[in-house]
């Protein structure tokens, strides 16, 4: 990844600076023009300014509609009138479906059983016919394949085609005409869709304006196809693990997307879920922003560091779709990860006023327990002992210490505990 021009022998599969702009006409009046924010927290954290590019607003809730509606607005009308077929757990399912009903099209979604139940009835709720199948979403790709194969319906792919990845940069073209002296955009990576089409649409106007504008991937760490497949040359499989960012929770790069990204890409990070759930908090209360998880990664690495100051930033989030409780366990997860939330274990005396007295001393530091477990059966414990567990809110890391010290100081022996 170090030539960040567009390359000069690009193949006829990959779309064309001109094919983006097409799209971009094509797509007008379905997919709208989201906004772009400014995040001062970010900024000062970052160092230069920060732009936020609110796909989360889009229709849908994310950005998949551009590259759905722009490739089936590509189908012969022999093949609109045999309808479409794709396989997803959430924004392209619903991006899709979306884009087939506008343009009159029969869809059928393959979806795994355990879906998210607000993306099920929104695939449903614009028109498409949704078959549950399989507990994962391989399993419901691979009955996508057979419904198509078996029907003549045509198989519309999440992110390796060249229409679809046409579609996804028009986010690109956006972003320049939004904020025309950005420096860096930086882009969630999954199978590497959209930021494929945003390289080709960012490193095509860059050459026209004549100056240089970096791009930059991020990934879940639990959930990196990208690193080891560039570093291997072409695209190879891994072994995902569970993640909150499960919309980019991808094993394979795509055939096509790969060396787009490595020869565009300037540099690809990785987060972990603990980053992320930290940055969905901060969108949550500093900029107003409801974000899916893999949606916020961008906003983890500024936060995380894995970002460095690379002038004016633009950061897109992808996506908003998130279950109200997941999103409840993640916030969780975010205050335990800034220290707004701890929990601590205090073995006692077993006598009276024991209790009362740790209370005191957490209520005089200026903080709130939320949760008590006392217990005389834990294991470890002697006769006349007690294990007080207890779940503290803090204001952050410096309070949590406070609070750990008074206890300290009057003589007890917290223990943080494993959350």
């Amino acid at each position: 990844m170090t030539d960040t021009s567009v390359p000069q022998q690009q193949t006829a599969a990959f779309p064309s600076l001109a094919d983006i702009e097409a799209a971009q006409r094509t797509i007008a009046g379905v997919a709208r023009v989201t906004p772009m924010e400014t995040s001062q927290f970010l900024a000062e954290l970052l160092g230069s300014p920060v732009h936020l590019k609110c796909e989360n607003l889009q229709r849908t809730g994310a950005y998949k509609v551009r590259g759905a509606y722009n490739r089936l607005a590509a189908l012969s009308p022999e093949q609109r009138a045999a309808g479409v077929v794709a396989a997803s757990a959430g924004n392209h399912a619903q991006g899709v479906a979306l884009a087939a009903r506008e343009l009159g099209i029969p869809a059928t979604i393959f979806t795994p059983v355990g879906v998210a139940l607000p993306k099920l009835q929104a695939t449903r709720h614009y028109g498409a016919d949704v078959v549950l199948r399989g507990h994962s979403v391989e399993e419901a790709l691979s009955a996508a394949k057979d419904f198509a194969a078996h029907t003549g319906a045509v198989f519309i792919p999440p992110f390796d085609h060249p229409d679809v990845i046409a579609g996804q940069g028009t986010l690109g073209l956006e972003i320049i005409d939004q904020v025309p002296d950005v420096d860096t955009v930086v882009v969630p990576i999954g199978g590497g869709g959209v930021i494929s089409g945003i390289a080709l649409a960012v490193k095509g106007m860059a050459e026209r304006l004549g100056r240089p504008i970096r791009v930059i991937g991020v990934q879940a760490e639990n959930a990196a196809a990208y690193p080891s497949s560039i570093t291997a040359g072409e695209p190879v499989t891994i072994t995902t693990k569970p993640t909150i960012s499960d919309g980019i929770a991808v094993a394979r790069p795509g055939d096509l997307n790969f060396p787009i990204i490595r020869d565009l890409v300037d540099d690809i990070v990785t987060v972990s879920d603990d980053d992320t759930a930290r940055a969905l908090l901060v969108l949550l209360e500093r900029a107003k922003l409801v974000v899916e998880a893999a949606g916020a990664v961008g906003v983890a690495a500024i936060m995380s560091g894995a970002v460095r100051d690379t002038g004016r930033t633009v950061v897109l989030l992808s996506g908003g779709n998130i279950d109200p409780l997941m999103m409840e366990r993640i916030i969780t997860r975010g205050l335990v990860a800034a220290s707004r939330y701890i929990g601590i274990r205090i073995m006692l005396p077993d006598r009276p006023g024991q209790l009362a007295r740790v209370a005191q001393v957490i209520s005089d530091a200026g903080a709130n327990v939320v949760e008590v477990l006392h217990t005389r059966h834990g294991q470890g414990l002697v006769i006349n002992e007690v294990a007080l567990d207890l779940s503290i809110e803090a204001r952050g890391p410096e309070h949590a210490q406070e609070v750990i010290q008074r206890l300290h100081e009057v003589g007890f022996r917290p223990e943080l505990l494993e959350n």
